[in-house]
């Protein structure tokens, strides 16, 4: 049995493995949301079942992500020995070797389920930082029965907001590192994400005399602010006048009353839709849920509760009515959007509640970290806000679509323009092929407490370019590392460590020729030849091919 991974997917897993042979901490994995991470905990746990005759637990916060997930394995595996413990779904198997758990049903009952070898636990993010909780007490338990048990933590948002935006890594936190992350606009661009267009709000509420607790607006004065002043009439008549043409929209609110009173509007105007928060009680939520799915109703109106772990990919429009000063909760909202389907084009996302001002697009999501007494916010100063329309624009734009135009009551200038090009895809490239003469391989000392990498130095004539192989990193500078390996020995495996790399690398083959694009102050190699090179069988720097003059510089200089 086989899984099929998309390429992120597979890199992530081979990171995975990696990390897990090299190092002693606990990695998290970060996939934006609709990236698949049910497909990759498939595989996690079908490759240490079958291969290393481990035992998996599989851990999520709700039902609906247990069964999905248990679903996914069941697909590609459909003898996997699997089974499910969440008192929501009625089920309670116990010693299988993939069993997929709701946290709440086995908190407490670690001692009922056996030894695990590994624990995958989805939204991670929700894993408690420090002290107890269900999370913790769980994991703790099952180390009582194997002390080499290993936790790898998938999530889309690697922080919490806990008065301050808190990594979900650290020394201290049941999750050490991030293994590897996919970012959400390589894959919008590679096309495994939905792309995503908002035109902004025209009407959002007053939220001055709205004060924040432990990070976060208090429900119960937002829930107020945003029904003020006729506010629910007229969003709900703006966003259905701006989704028109839409398939399913997915609205979030700041509490019950406020959800009901959308549905009410939305009612009022002809619209089919349906309320879920955490009161619903499950058989109502369930046939809510599936109604949308089978696209008999066209609103789903929720409070808290779909946020994560809702798959409904024919989702085309957000609409955020629930402003919130948690990056991690503005992600989950717009990432509702981010799944293909059939006939979906793109997801529009409207922003009513100033999420986007807030924290910024979300494909760059910056955390600082707050002031004291201050809640946690988020680097926006990349993006404006149209006074006109209220569209949210690009810093360095100038003209809005609506005709408005910003300036500067300041009229000084200089007396000509400067010769700089306004987009840096204009800029002009400075792009150069170099005949490869030799290849030296060294260990480059890493700074301010980073790891040492490989470097690769190719001799092009009477210069050299330098090739920075970050093999025992984290990451994404890893995960580029493991490609740059492959590249030259793709069944010979990746070595964890540069003294292991060093060993290795003169067997490896060496480019005849280079590409380098010097527009920046470092040169950087963009493209390799290999024709018929072979190996370097030493590290050394003379070409006995060149010119005798040539030759005796080449010395001077290695």
């Amino acid at each position: 049995m086989t899984i099929r991974l998309r390429p992120y997917q597979q890199m992530a897993l081979d990171c995975l493995w990696d990390y897990l042979r090299v190092a002693d901490g606990n990695p998290a994995l970060v996939l934006p949301t609709g990236a698949g991470k049910s497909p990759l905990m498939a595989a996690i746990a079908s490759e240490a079942v079958q291969q290393w005759q481990g035992r998996v637990g599989i851990l999520a916060h709700v039902q609906e992500l247990v069964a999905q997930n248990a679903d996914k394995l069941r697909s590609y595996w459909p003898e996997a020995p699997m089974g499910i413990y969440a008192a929501g779904l009625r089920k309670r198997d116990r010693f299988e070797k993939i069993l997929f758990c709701q946290i709440q049903s086995v908190a407490n009952r670690a001692h009922e389920l056996g030894r695990f070898d590994l624990l995958l636990v989805d939204e991670a993010h929700r894993i408690p930082l420090d002290g107890e909780g269900m999370y913790r007490d769980f994991i703790a338990a099952c180390r009582r029965f194997n002390p080499h048990l290993r936790v790898i933590g998938l999530t889309a948002t690697p922080y919490r907001l806990q008065g301050a935006a808190v990594p979900v890594c650290g020394p201290d936190h049941i999750l050490s590192e991030i293994a590897y992350e996919a970012r959400v606009g390589d894959l919008i661009a590679d096309g495994y994400l939905s792309r995503l267009v908002t035109p902004g709000g025209l009407i959002r509420a007053d939220l001055s005399a709205v004060h924040t607790r432990g990070g976060e607006y208090v429900e119960r004065e937002l829930s107020a602010a945003m029904r003020a002043d006729d506010l629910v009439s007229r969003t709900v008549a703006d966003l259905l006048s701006r989704a028109a043409g839409r398939r399913a929209g997915i609205v979030f609110c700041a509490d019950v009353a406020h959800a009901e009173a959308v549905l009410e509007e939305l009612r009022a105007r002809g619209e089919l839709g349906e309320v879920i928060h955490r009161g619903t009680k499950k058989a109502a939520r369930k046939a809510a849920i599936e109604a949308y799915q089978r696209g008999l109703l066209r609103w789903m109106v929720n409070v808290n509760v779909l946020s994560e772990g809702f798959d409904a990919p024919h989702i085309d429009c957000v609409a955020m009515l629930r402003p919130t000063k948690s990056p991690g909760l503005y992600y989950q909202q717009v990432g509702r959007g981010f799944r293909l389907a059939d006939g979906k084009n793109d997801c529009l996302v409207l922003d009513y509640a100033g999420n986007i001002l807030e924290h910024g697009p979300v494909d760059a999501i910056r955390v600082r970290s707050a002031r004291p007494g201050k809640a946690a916010t988020v680097d926006t100063a990349r993006v404006k806000e149209c006074p006109r329309c209220n569209a949210v624009l690009a810093l360095g734009i100038r003209e809005c679509e609506c005709g408005f135009k910003f300036g500067s009551a300041d009229p000084s200038h200089l007396d000509r323009p400067v010769d700089a090009p306004v987009l840096s895809a204009d800029q002009p490239r400075k792009i150069t092929k170099h005949a490869v003469h030799s290849v030296k391989y060294e260990r480059g000392k890493g700074k301010q407490g980073k790891p040492d990498h490989l470097r690769a130095i190719y001799q092009c004539g009477l210069r050299r370019f330098t090739d920075f192989v970050c093999l025992e990193h984290q990451g994404n500078a890893r995960a580029s590392a493991m490609r740059w390996w492959q590249e030259r020995d793709a069944e010979g495996g990746i070595p964890r460590t540069v003294e292991e790399a060093l060993e290795r690398a003169y067997s490896l083959p060496t480019p005849s020729g280079i590409t380098t694009d010097e527009t920046d102050k470092w040169p950087r190699i963009t493209e390799y030849e290999w024709g018929a090179a072979e190996p370097s069988a030493a590290p050394q720097f003379v070409n006995n091919s060149a010119p005798e003059w040539l030759r005796s510089a080449m010395r001077k200089a290695a």
